[in-house]
């Protein structure tokens, strides 16, 4: 699958900061993005690992390190059906 680059300026500041490398901090970020889309429901679990860099059951299983429960848009939609 092709991949798109996209730059972000990080402050030298912040790496320091947070104690970590460019790299490392890229790697972050792409996860955390993942995970929010997710959350937002503008990403699928599946399309979210394949962000993150990971497997799908790898992403879900990270999920908890974020306060994100993985079936919270099915719980929804089951609220949704039983109100």
């Amino acid at each position: 699958m092709a991949a798109q680059h996209i730059t972000v300026d990080i402050p030298e500041k912040i790496l320091l900061a947070e104690k970590t490398d460019a790299n490392a901090f890229g790697k972050e970020l792409r996860v955390l993005a993942a995970v929010k889309l997710f959350e937002m429901g503008r990403l699928s679990s599946g399309r979210a690992a394949e962000l993150a860099g990971m497997s799908r059951v790898e992403f879900l299983l990270s999920l908890s390190r974020y306060d994100v429960f993985p079936l919270a848009s099915e719980l929804q939609d089951l609220e949704e059906e039983h109100a």
